[in-house]
């Protein structure tokens, strides 16, 4: 059975690394707009989009990774950091903002786009708490972070790409049984599950070692990867609404981290709003 699922996780990594990897057709209508209007085209303008779009984010990660010059002795997940080193002109001419994911899944697969969407916005949402904490932690690489967060759940953005109607399947099951571990249900439908396929993914697309690492929660105990961990948590479970049972453990954690009250970390998030 175990080297069954190996072989399809096997399979669904040589083919998300074969493929183009899809953009969010927002992304990819904000970055032409940016183009049209070239004299105030810069970096901070480009990364400020690209960032709102984890998809977008790994394609130039990746891009930037398969074509490391020898001089670039560390490795890089800043995004506007990785335009000024590939240059504006030729990012954006290597890293297409195509195909769009609502082509890719409008048609047949609405409900899987909605998901899709729901996990984007989630990730965007992650984002922002993990850099609003490293900020307040006086984390220097406060940005690392950041991507950390936005990319922690790709191999699920992707599956909803590419795999949707066995997420759907995925979804269904846990709807009726909210007791089965999600892993289980991963592994029983698509013979791996999203977490060995983000870490098999990350590994044949090279990507920065340090990015692996904070999306690694087994390294929890370290503070960066915590506040990642707990960010993805949070953004979790107040899609849910914030009278989601799992969100007082979230509050009482987060408030350890950041040397706060369960009380202030609600103030600090908006969830007494």
């Amino acid at each position: 059975m175990a080297a069954e699922g190996n072989k399809k996780l096997n399979q669904c990594v040589a083919y998300l690394t074969k493929v183009e990897i899809p953009v969010l057709k927002q992304t990819s209508r904000k970055l032409s707009t940016l183009i049209e209007n070239v004299d105030h085209l810069d970096a901070r303008s480009l990364a400020h989009v690209i960032k709102s779009d984890p998809l977008m984010v790994v394609k130039l990660i990746r891009y930037l990774q398969q074509n490391r010059i020898r001089q670039q002795a560390h490795e890089i997940m800043e995004v506007e950091q990785i335009l000024i080193m590939l240059g504006l002109d030729n990012a954006l001419k290597n890293v297409s903002a195509k195909p769009h994911v609502e082509d890719l899944l409008v048609k047949e697969h609405r409900e899987a786009l909605v998901y899709l969407l729901k996990v984007t916005h989630r990730a965007k949402v992650a984002s922002a708490y993990a850099f609003d904490w490293a900020v307040r932690l006086h984390d220097l690489h406060y940005e690392e972070v950041r991507i950390a967060a936005l990319l922690h759940d790709l191999a699920e953005i992707l599956m909803w790409c590419f795999a949707p109607k066995a997420m759907l399947q995925i979804k269904s099951i846990q709807i009726q049984n909210k007791t089965i571990r999600s892993q289980h249900i991963q592994e029983k439908v698509l013979g791996f599950s999203l977490y060995a396929l983000q870490h098999a993914l990350a590994t044949q697309w090279r990507l920065p070692e340090l990015l692996i690492t904070l999306m690694n929660d087994s390294h929890n105990d370290q503070q960066r990867v915590r506040n990642v961990f707990l960010a993805v948590n949070l953004a979790r479970h107040a899609a849910n609404g914030w009278d989601d049972a799992a969100l007082p453990d979230d509050y009482e954690q987060i408030g350890l981290l950041l040397h706060l009250k369960p009380e202030e970390v609600m103030t600090i998030i908006g969830a007494n709003k």
